[in-house]
């Protein structure tokens, strides 16, 4: 499968989707939007991989958002969106799949949205967040005002959304949002880590873990959480896996587990 806007690089079981157009800070189009619905739908799908990275080309930008030339000739609330929404992400509910975003420079409005809808965020010491949709009569309602609220708490999000100001990797490491923040140049070999370190356990375990983590946060309490976790389909699949007997028999064993992802 070729592409225009992103490139999508497979290396053992990890699979890294980058937004390819760094002359415009990697700004998302409508045509866009349905390539990376392909690639993660492509990634989903292939069972030989295990976590996605997302990143953006260049050394400036993550991702500024929609690209607002575009937004202009169709209107700003225009765009059809793929299946799975903006960047056929930020309404993948059923991705068990570990997801790194991988951000390098601005990741503003829309970008933000992308990196806010991964499972980890790692930046560079040069980036910086923000959702300024407001200074373009627009409201960040890709997931933004949503899973900001529910990442950093309701007041801080509040006030990062209605100021439109942008806050540091320090300040998203501070706030929570942000897992490590590194030079621009280690950014690869940080992200390589991150995901070698994830690699270690059963790839059936790490997504029940994800899954069961995300759905148990829309249950009513905790107590319900803990007695619904059985009824998940991740957790119906891990339960009964082979690697899932693996484990306990490689420790027995006294060797490294030898996991088939199934």
């Amino acid at each position: 499968m070729s592409f225009e806007y992103i490139l999508v690089e497979t290396k053992g079981p990890v699979t890294t989707i980058t937004m390819n157009r760094p002359a415009v800070l990697n700004a998302i189009t409508p045509a866009m939007h349905h390539e990376m619905q392909a690639a993660f739908d492509r990634f989903a799908e292939d069972s030989s991989q295990y976590i996605c990275v997302v990143t953006g080309a260049g050394e400036r930008a993550f991702c500024a958002g929609s690209d607002l030339k575009a937004a202009a000739q169709n209107g700003i609330t225009g765009n059809t969106y793929p299946k799975n929404g903006y960047a056929g992400l930020i309404e993948r509910y059923d991705l068990a799949k570990p997801v790194i975003a991988a951000v390098n420079g601005i990741a503003r409005g829309g970008g933000f949205e992308v990196a806010l809808a991964c499972d980890l965020i790692i930046a560079t010491e040069n980036a910086s967040f923000g959702l300024p949709e407001p200074l373009v009569g627009a409201v960040a309602l890709g997931g933004g005002v949503h899973r900001l609220a529910r990442q950093i708490g309701l007041k801080r999000a509040m006030a990062m959304a209605l100021t439109s100001e942008p806050v540091s990797a320090q300040e998203g490491l501070a706030l929570g949002f942000v897992n490590e923040v590194v030079p621009p140049e280690q950014l690869r070999d940080a992200t390589e880590r991150w995901c070698e370190t994830i690699l270690r356990g059963a790839p059936l375990a790490i997504r029940a873990t994800k899954a069961t983590m995300m759905r148990g946060l829309d249950e009513a309490s905790l107590a319900q959480a803990l007695k619904a976790q059985a009824s998940y389909p991740e957790f119906a699949t891990w339960r009964v896996a082979e690697d899932t007997k693996e484990g306990p028999r490689a420790f027995a064993e006294k060797r490294k587990p030898n996991w088939q992802g199934r």
